[in-house]
């Protein structure tokens, strides 16, 4: 299955400056990200074995670190296929593994998932 989420998303330095500001903060803010990724899953798949998930973020430019791009995207990302009923949970005999590309389109910046049962 492969999902395309145009934009980009809040960095982990963010989600954590939130989390400082409080908690209601940073709830809200991955709450809010979390329901935008909801709209590009289907909500008809349901993975019945353990998933490889590959992330290919296209970034605008060079400006933040791949871990800050990545940490907090994995989290949301992981967190909306639970909600949208496409995995029963996120730990280990649900998700095999990840891995991330980073690239530049400073045009379309975006992230490309491909999920692997």
């Amino acid at each position: 299955m492969k999902i395309v989420i145009p934009g980009r998303f809040h960095s982990l330095n963010e989600y954590i400056a939130a989390n400082r500001r409080g908690a209601v903060i940073a709830n809200r803010m991955k709450k809010k990200d979390q329901a935008i990724i909801c709209q590009y899953i289907s909500h008809r798949i349901r993975f019945r074995r353990p998933i490889f998930v590959e992330f290919s973020f296209y970034e605008p430019n060079t400006k933040r670190d791949p871990d800050n791009i990545s940490g907090y995207f994995h989290k949301i990302f992981l967190d909306a296929l639970i909600q949208s009923g496409c995995i029963e949970n996120d730990g280990w005999k649900n998700v095999m593994g990840m891995a991330d590309r980073f690239a530049v389109d400073r045009e379309k910046p975006r992230i490309e998932v491909i999920i692997n049962e």
